[in-house]
């Protein structure tokens, strides 16, 4: 009996659940229509949607328009009644977003603050922190964490950052850094945050690999509902994926990782340390731009290839310089095709979608997704 009791009430969970999502997915939907498209019963969803009225967690927005008979009441996400924050930490910036439950941006902003794991830097993001949360005008009990993105080795199982090659650090406790601030904490490393908040957002959920091309070189793998791990939560680390042996010298002090190849550093010092006129200058078809990008995408195409080699999956080009491909994604994929042994039926590089923020938006996402579960 104790065994059935439980079993219904996880079962309940999961409808309520399934519910929820739909709703933030389509907007504003009535209960025959979640019923139809959902497959579930009207009196079990409409038991539902009374409940996260309750709890304030949905809302009637009026009537739908009638197709015959009576109108059906319209039921809309409260978007705005829990919101998350997420905080990109790089070596020489902080990043902040604050999203609603539908993943919406509601506010972005990015100050120039070096990193320093001391107490004054950590006490500094946090005034920071709390001055965007002011300006933002918003309900402080209406937050439910903080998400924060880093540059390093973030293993869930033993809650720490166990290395950092570009911070200088290793084996810091969660605990360490989330006690300087009010709102619970989750960590997520940066490039998996950019992939998060692609993957969670998307229609298809399908699996995708995601490169993230910031001042340093980071990957991670999408499958449909999460992230793909590793054993020592390092998979996707591709930016020391050798592929130039014996090449370049790079950060963490090997040769010929891809890092050293295809950072975003290597374009904005080629333009004043602004990624932004460097971009400027090749569409302007600038002389020297023009030859910086092409042996750029040349070891880019590489390191493409190879990926799609190993993983038979679509890859998607984030961090600062995904943020400015769009336009020449064509050339980048036909640098792949000449290297790939398989005929393509399609296109399998694209650029990201979020642009701005990228990180600390899938770790807010990350707290959103957190509250969601549990609903």
């Amino acid at each position: 009996m104790e065994r059935k009791q439980t079993t219904n009430i996880e079962v309940k969970k999961k409808n309520r659940n399934r519910i929820f999502r739909y709703i933030c997915k389509h907007g504003t939907v009535s209960n025959p229509e979640i019923s139809y498209d959902m497959k579930m019963s009207l009196p079990t969803v409409t038991q539902i949607t009374k409940e996260l009225i309750e709890k304030g967690l949905i809302e009637e927005t009026g009537e739908l328009q009638s197709t015959g008979g009576r109108r059906a009441k319209a039921l809309s996400v409260a978007v705005n009644v829990k919101q998350a924050v997420g905080v990109d930490i790089t070596k020489n910036h902080i990043g902040f977003v604050l999203t609603n439950l539908t993943g919406e941006i509601l506010k972005h902003m990015r100050i120039f603050l070096p990193y320093a794991h001391e107490e004054t830097y950590y006490r500094r993001v946090n005034d920071e922190l709390e001055a965007f949360l002011e300006e933002s005008k918003i309900d402080r009990k209406r937050i439910l964490g903080i998400g924060i993105s880093f540059p390093g080795i973030v293993d869930l199982d033993r809650q720490l950052i166990t290395y950092s090659h570009i911070l200088g650090v290793k084996m810091i406790s969660f605990g360490s850094i989330s006690s300087f601030f009010a709102y619970p904490c989750c960590f997520l490393n940066d490039a998996n945050a950019g992939a998060y908040a692609e993957g969670i957002c998307s229609d298809e959920r399908k699996r995708f690999f995601y490169l993230s091309l910031s001042n340093t070189v980071g990957g991670a793998i999408f499958d449909r509902n999460g992230l793909v791990q590793g054993e020592h939560f390092r998979c996707g680390e591709v930016g020391h994926m050798t592929v130039i042996p014996d090449g370049k010298i790079c950060y963490c002090g090997k040769k010929g990782c891809l890092d050293a190849y295809c950072s975003a550093a290597i374009l904005s010092g080629a333009a004043e340390g602004k990624l932004g006129k460097f971009f400027e200058l090749l569409e302007k078809k600038d002389q020297g731009a023009a030859e910086i990008w092409d042996v750029y995408t040349g070891y880019l195409a590489v390191a493409l290839n190879n990926i799609h080699m190993l993983l038979d999956c679509d890859i998607i080009l984030g961090g600062y310089v995904g943020s400015y491909v769009e336009p020449y994604l064509l050339d980048i994929w036909n640098k792949v095709s000449e290297r790939n042994t398989f005929t393509e039926d399609r296109q399998f590089v694209n650029s990201c979608r979020y642009q701005v923020g990228a990180a600390a938006l899938g770790a807010a996402l990350e707290v959103i997704e957190n509250f969601i579960k549990q609903i």
